[in-house]
């Protein structure tokens, strides 16, 4: 969900399409603990599928390309992204790699409208860790768009997850992990 506007502008970083991993309304999906970390992430987050794209697009004119919207998991492999930090050199490793975009259904702007409000939420194992407001988003879906199509053309099938709130922690092998987004059917995955 970002940090404060007023301070720094808001900033992106891509994942491989072979890191999205679908899961089914009403399944608990395994997934795999990943390889080289002992400090495994959750980050609850809206995600915007877009039909068309382009530069330099507008906010004004941005949510016209949006195809529609799922609920998404952006699992973080937290030590390596702070040890590369700490380096100054890139922190994909701790970003970009197999099944870190966890997606459920995208489902049609047509059918669920835009979100800017609603209540978002991650639990573990019952036990709600995050627990936000779509309100409370520093930079909108549409200001999120126009931003990224200042640095990079856009293109229908792009998704972008568009932040998480606070209060992101770790999971360990075994944990249920449940998201909730008002308007989208829940999504659950397993620690495997």
């Amino acid at each position: 969900m970002g940090s404060d506007p007023t301070r720094e502008p808001p900033f992106f970083f891509q994942k491989p399409t072979d890191a999205i991993q679908n899961v089914a309304i009403g399944s608990v999906a395994d997934h795999s603990y990943p390889p080289l970390t002992k400090n495994y992430h959750y980050e609850v987050e809206l995600v915007a599928a877009l039909k068309s794209g382009g530069s330099n697009i507008s906010p004004e004119k941005a949510l016209d390309c949006v195809y529609g919207y799922a609920l998404g998991l952006d699992m973080t492999r937290r030590d390596l992204q702070r040890a590369m930090g700490d380096q100054k050199k890139p922190w994909e490793i701790g970003k970009s790699f197999d099944h870190s975009a966890v997606l459920g259904p995208i489902h049609p702007v047509t059918k669920t409208g835009h979100f800017s409000k609603g209540a978002i939420s991650l639990a573990v194992n019952g036990t709600v860790k995050q627990n936000s407001d779509l309100s409370n988003t520093i930079w909108s879906v549409a200001e999120q768009i126009s931003k990224l199509s200042e640095a990079c053309e856009l293109k229908a099938g792009d998704i972008i997850y568009s932040g998480t709130p606070e209060n992101v922690g770790p999971m360990v092998k075994g944990d249920v992990v449940l998201c909730k987004l008002d308007g989208l059917p829940d999504m659950s995955i397993k620690i495997a």
